[in-house]
C-alpha cells in the first residue's frame, strides 16, 4: 500500500468517526487518537491533504451544511445554475464535458470492434481504475481489489480489445483530482447509456463543484418532475465515478445517503469540493 492510499485510509477513518459523533463536535485530539495519530500529525495529515483544517472541514460534512445550501436563494440552488451551464465563477465550472453516447451497434454487441485502454491510479480519495475509448473515457470506478473491478469492467463490454495503456483522455481526466484545475484540457466522455441515463448524466455536469442537489431537483430540470425515483436508478448507473458527480446528489432531508463507492468516500469528495470552492471565491 502507498503512502497516499494509506493516509487517505486514515483520513477516511477519521471522517466516518466524526459523521457518527459530529453532533459531539469532537475535538482534535479525540479524532486523533481514534486514528492512532498524535494531534499535531492529525492536523498536518488533515490539512496537507485537503487544504484546510479538521474543525474547518466539519462545517462542510455536517447534516446542517447540506441542509444550509439547499436553502440558500431564490427556489432551489439546482433551479438557479442548471440554466448557467459550466459557467460558474468555481475552477472545476470552467471545464467543458463532453458526452457522446456510443451507437445502438455498440451498445448491442457489448463493445465488439471497440479497442479500450485502461489503467489503475491512486487518486486523494483511493485508487481508480479508469477507461477509455479512441472517442473518450467510458468508465471510472474506485476499487478495492484491481482483479474484481477489471472482471467487472471486461464483464461491460465483453466484446472489446483490452489493452493496459494510459492516455491522453486518461491523464486529463486524473487531472481533475488535483487541487490546482486551472490548466485543465477539455475531457470527452464515451458513454453507454439509454436516452434517459445520458439525459440524466448530462444534467449532473451542471451541478457547481461545492453545491448539492436532490433527485427531485434533478427530475424537475430534465422535465420529468415525477421522475424521482427514476433519476436514483440512472444515477445509480453512472459508469464514470467524479467526473459525472452523482455525489453532489442527496436527499431532499439534508442527509447525504449511499454512494456505489462508499458513502464515506462520498463525504470527502462533497467536503473537499466545499472546501475547495470556498478557497476559489
Amino acid at each position: 500500500m502507498s503512502s497516499q492510499q494509506r493516509n487517505y485510509e486514515r483520513i477516511a477513518q477519521a471522517i466516518e468517526y466524526i459523521q457518527q459523533n459530529f453532533r459531539q463536535q469532537p475535538q482534535l485530539d479525540e479524532v486523533a487518537a481514534f486514528i492512532h495519530l498524535s494531534p499535531a500529525h492529525f492536523q498536518r495529515l488533515f490539512t496537507e491533504w485537503v487544504g484546510t483544517s479538521p474543525k474547518k472541514f466539519l462545517q462542510y460534512i455536517s447534516i446542517e451544511h447540506a441542509k444550509n445550501i439547499l436553502k440558500q436563494g431564490q427556489g432551489s440552488i439546482f433551479d438557479a445554475t442548471f440554466g448557467t451551464g459550466l459557467s460558474s465563477t468555481s475552477r472545476l465550472h470552467d471545464l467543458f464535458i463532453q458526452i457522446e453516447g456510443m451507437t445502438p451497434a455498440e451498445y448491442k454487441h457489448g463493445g465488439q470492434d471497440l479497442t479500450i485502454h485502461y489503467q489503475f491510479a491512486e487518486t486523494l480519495f483511493g485508487e481508480v481504475l479508469i477507461a477509455s475509448t479512441h472517442k473518450g473515457i467510458c468508465a471510472l470506478s474506485f476499487v478495492d481489489h484491481q482483479a474484481e473491478a477489471l472482471t467487472r469492467l471486461k464483464g461491460q463490454f465483453p466484446q472489446a480489445l483490452f489493452i493496459e495503456q494510459i492516455d491522453a483522455f486518461q491523464q486529463s481526466a486524473l487531472a481533475l483530482f488535483q487541487k490546482d484545475q486551472q490548466q485543465l484540457a477539455e475531457i470527452k466522455l464515451h458513454l453507454k447509456g439509454t436516452e434517459f441515463q445520458l439525459k440524466v448524466w448530462q444534467s449532473l455536469l451542471r451541478i457547481p463543484m461545492g453545491q448539492l442537489s436532490t433527485y427531485g431537483e434533478l427530475a424537475k430540470a430534465i422535465q420529468h418532475p415525477n421522475a424521482a425515483r427514476a433519476v436514483g436508478t440512472a444515477i445509480g448507473c453512472n459508469p464514470v465515478a467524479f467526473l459525472i458527480p452523482c455525489h453532489r446528489v442527496i436527499q431532499s432531508s439534508g442527509l447525504f445517503g449511499g454512494y456505489e463507492w462508499g458513502s464515506v468516500r462520498k463525504t470527502a469528495i462533497i467536503g473537499w469540493e466545499g472546501v475547495q470552492s470556498h478557497a476559489a471565491i
